[in-house]
C-alpha cells in the first residue's frame, strides 16, 4: 500500500432557511455561511436550530466559528426591524 493515501472527504449536507446546501469544510465562520446564503451579515445574524420536537435556537456571532454536522438547520435572524 502506498503511504501517501490522501483522506477523501465528504460533502455534509445543511440547511440555510430551508435551502439545501453541501460542504467540507466542518468549520466555518457564521458570517461565511449567511454570506453563502446571499444574505448581508451586517443586516443578518446566523442561527441553528437545535433539538427535533421543540427546537431550540442558538445565535452566532458574525465571527463566531460554527460547527457543522450532517443535516444542520440554519436560519436567518434580522438584526432589527422598522416599526410602524
Amino acid at each position: 500500500m502506498t503511504e501517501n493515501i490522501e483522506k477523501i472527504r465528504r460533502r455534509i449536507p445543511f440547511t440555510i432557511d430551508g435551502q439545501p446546501f453541501t460542504t467540507d469544510d466542518l468549520s466555518q465562520r457564521a458570517s461565511a455561511l449567511l454570506n453563502l446564503a446571499g444574505l448581508d451579515p451586517a443586516t443578518f445574524d446566523l442561527g441553528e436550530l437545535v433539538g427535533k420536537e421543540h427546537p431550540q435556537t442558538k445565535r452566532f456571532a458574525d465571527e463566531e466559528i460554527v460547527s457543522i454536522v450532517k443535516d444542520a438547520r440554519f436560519i436567518s435572524i434580522r438584526q432589527s426591524a422598522p416599526v410602524a
